[in-house]
């Protein structure tokens, strides 16, 4: 497929998602069952403009004046992928399978507007009604901070040290131009292509298969390392979806100790099982949504919640989701946070840890989740995370944002990585 017909995709799939709300990835894979004749090239094109488009959905309608999804697509080429108004035109009379050229009235408000003149949620391209929540955030930082998650995100990997070493996977990797990652420890990243450019699919490389590596982004590595499990300890992982952080955690503990992966949703739990036996993991049980957890309160050495949010974290790769955020999604994730919370405090033993995690930025979901908690449970202090990112990372690095290095926020601008928080609470009694 030529650029025009790429570019006519594209609209088609956006305006799928618009007219059915279903998610990107699975309105990409219908054109694709749709348009069997598309190589993995061409999908990959495609894919990529439609996650452009919608990573900076505002601005680019506003540069373009219009909130039609041919000129969004079309204004995307124009400012992510390089092209001028004239170069675009040409591919797109040469191709009978392309959208209609730009004409002058829809190139010339690209020539003209600048995107400092448009108000601040625009610039920042997220929705007007978060403003308050990013600014409670970052202070005036915010519209550069939400910016960063308009950016396309690398690709990150966990080595898994378990059987290899960051070394030996990069001359695994060699092909791929993998690099160590900046703040991470045992991190690997490909850097995000632009354009048409393809990712290579790590999966698919018989390192991933001997399990020396795992799809892992640097913010979510960052806090597994911050939740600082030891060798030898009883650890819950509460929330353990599909085991990224049970598997880190195994890792940094040796295989020795005990971890306990619980979630209540058995199809999130499902894809664990496969990773542990491919990572040669043998200190996690598994606990289906049904078991027994009792004879663990009170036992447990560290007790991880990785609570479901909004996932304002993960916006550079699940773009559409910020323009589908409600209030009311909102409010949800308030109410089921606070009940997680509650239901992991009885299983950590006197001196014992609590750690709550989410993927999210939002003040809502995560300082003023901690200080209600706080205030209903005595027994527990909230401790500092900075004195543990010293000693493992140093201060000589990205760093993330704190008001007092207890409790600390990553971010794509930040650190580089995915938007993740994280606090450490010690239970004194």
């Amino acid at each position: 497929m030529r650029l025009g017909g790429r570019a006519q995709a594209a609209i088609d799939v956006l305006s799928d998602i618009e007219r059915r709300k279903r998610p990107v990835a699975e309105a990409l894979k219908a054109w694709g069952l749709d348009h069997r004749f598309a190589g993995s090239g061409d999908r990959a094109a495609i894919g990529n403009l439609v996650y452009d488009a919608l990573r900076s959905r505002a601005s680019t309608q506003y540069l373009m004046d219009s909130d039609k999804t041919r000129r969004l697509v079309l204004g995307t080429l124009l400012r992510s992928w390089g092209y001028s108004a004239e170069a675009l035109n040409v591919e797109l009379a040469e191709d009978r399978h392309a959208p209609d050229p730009l004409r002058e009235e829809g190139a010339q408000p690209f020539a003209s507007r600048d995107q400092q003149d448009a108000e601040d949620h625009v610039r920042a391209d997220i929705p007007q009604w978060l403003v308050p929540s990013f600014q409670a955030n970052f202070d005036e930082a915010w519209v550069e901070e939400a910016r960063g998650f308009a950016k396309r995100p690398p690709v990150n990997l966990r080595v898994n040290t378990l059987k290899a070493g960051r070394a030996k996977v990069m001359r695994a990797l060699e092909r791929a131009k993998a690099k160590e990652t900046i703040i991470a420890r045992h991190g690997l990243r490909i850097p995000a292509g632009s354009g048409a450019a393809r990712q290579p699919n790590v999966t698919a490389d018989s390192a991933y298969q001997k399990g020396f590596f795992e799809v892992q982004d640097e913010g979510s590595q960052i806090v597994s390392d911050l939740i600082f499990a030891q060798p030898g300890e009883q650890v819950l992982d509460l929330c353990a979806g599909a085991g990224g952080k049970s598997l880190a955690l195994a890792a940094a503990m040796e295989n020795r100790g005990q971890i306990h992966a619980y979630d209540v949703d058995r199809q999130r739990l499902k894809p664990i099982h496969e990773r542990l036996r491919r990572a040669g993991v043998r200190n996690v049980q598994v606990h289906e949504p049904e078991s027994d957890l009792s004879v663990l309160v009170g036992k447990m050495d560290r007790v991880v919640v990785d609570a479901p949010c909004t996932g304002t974290g993960t916006w550079r790769r699940h773009p559409h989701a910020k323009w589908k955020l409600t209030t009311e999604q909102l409010e949800t994730r308030l109410t089921q946070q606070e009940e997680v919370f509650s239901q992991a405090a009885p299983f950590v033993r006197p001196g014992g840890f609590l750690i709550y995690i989410t993927c999210s930025v939002l003040p809502e979901e995560n300082e003023n989740q901690v200080v209600a908690f706080l205030e209903e449970n005595a027994e527990f202090e909230l401790l500092s995370v900075g004195e543990v990112w010293q000693d493992l990372f140093g201060f000589d690095k990205l760093q993330p944002w704190s008001s007092d290095m207890k409790s600390i926020t990553l971010t794509p601008a930040s650190t580089g990585t995915d938007g993740f928080f994280i606090a450490v609470l010690g239970r004194k009694v």
